[in-house]
C-alpha cells in the first residue's frame, strides 16, 4: 500500500497539483506549430503554471508489480487544491480515501475499518515539494528530455516528456508524462520507482477552478476505525 500511496502523491505533485499543464495560458495557440522543440514544450508548461486554483477529475489507474509480473487496476475520483489539499476517492477494486488539509494525511480502508495518519509535509518533501514551491522549474529539479528525440509525439499526437529528477528518490525514479501540446492537459503518466515497479495514471472529466470547499480537504474517522500511523 505505501508503494503506491508514494506514488500517487508523487503523481499529484508532478502531474496535477502544478495544474497550468492542464490549460493554455490566456492568449495561447489554440493549435500548436508542426514541431515543437523541447524549450517550446517547457516554456508553455511553464508558463502556464498558476494559473488553475483547484481541480476534479476521474481516474483510471494500473499498479505493476516488476518482480511478481502482477498489475492491479483501481478506478476512482481525485479531487486537488493548492496548499497540499487533496482527495483521492477509490471505488475499484477496493473503496478507499486518501486526503490531505495539507498538515495531515489521512488513509481510510472501510474493509480493515482503519485510518493511517501521517504528517502530509512530509509527504511533500524533497523534489516533489519543491517543484511546487518552484513553480514549475522543471529543469532546476530534473532532467528534461524527450521520449523519443525523433518522434517527440506518440501515435495521438500527445507530447511525451520523460523527467528524471536529479536528487533521487526511492518512490520517484522516473517520470514519463503525455501531453496534449494545445491544451497542455496531461493525457497520461506513468510513475517508476527504483526497482522499475510502476503506477500509470490517466484522467478524464476533468473540471477547473470549481470552487472546491476546504471541507472536502478534511477527514473525520467514523467511530469505532483504528487509528495506525502510517509507515
Amino acid at each position: 500500500m505505501r508503494r503506491v500511496i508514494s506514488a500517487i502523491l508523487a503523481c499529484w505533485l508532478l502531474v496535477v497539483a502544478p495544474p497550468a499543464i492542464l490549460t493554455p495560458t490566456a492568449g495561447a495557440q489554440t493549435a500548436p506549430p508542426a514541431q515543437q522543440s523541447l524549450d517550446d514544450v517547457i516554456r508553455g508548461l511553464e508558463g502556464a503554471y498558476g494559473k488553475i486554483n483547484d481541480l476534479k477529475a476521474d481516474f483510471s489507474q494500473n499498479a505493476f508489480n516488476k518482480s511478481l509480473n502482477q498489475a492491479i487496476p483501481a478506478t476512482g475520483s481525485v479531487f486537488l487544491k493548492k496548499g497540499g489539499k487533496l482527495r483521492w476517492e477509490y471505488t475499484q477494486p477496493t473503496p478507499q480515501q486518501i486526503v490531505s488539509d495539507g498538515k495531515t494525511l489521512w488513509v481510510y480502508t472501510p474493509s480493515l475499518n482503519q485510518v493511517n495518519v501521517a504528517p502530509a509535509p512530509e509527504a511533500l518533501a524533497g523534489p516533489a515539494g519543491s517543484f511546487l514551491v518552484g513553480l514549475g522549474k522543471l529543469r532546476e529539479h530534473f532532467g528534461v528530455r524527450f521520449m523519443n528525440p525523433a518522434q517527440p509525439r506518440d501515435r495521438d499526437g500527445n507530447v511525451v516528456l520523460d523527467l528524471a529528477p536529479k536528487q533521487s528518490l526511492p518512490t520517484l525514479s522516473r517520470l514519463i508524462l503525455s501531453i496534449d501540446p494545445k491544451s497542455w492537459e496531461v493525457r497520461k503518466a506513468v510513475i517508476y520507482d527504483q526497482f522499475e515497479n510502476t503506477v500509470t495514471m490517466q484522467f478524464t472529466r476533468m473540471a477547473l477552478n470549481a470552487g472546491l470547499a476546504d471541507t472536502l480537504f478534511t477527514f473525520t474517522p467514523p467511530k469505532g476505525v483504528a487509528t495506525v500511523p502510517l509507515k
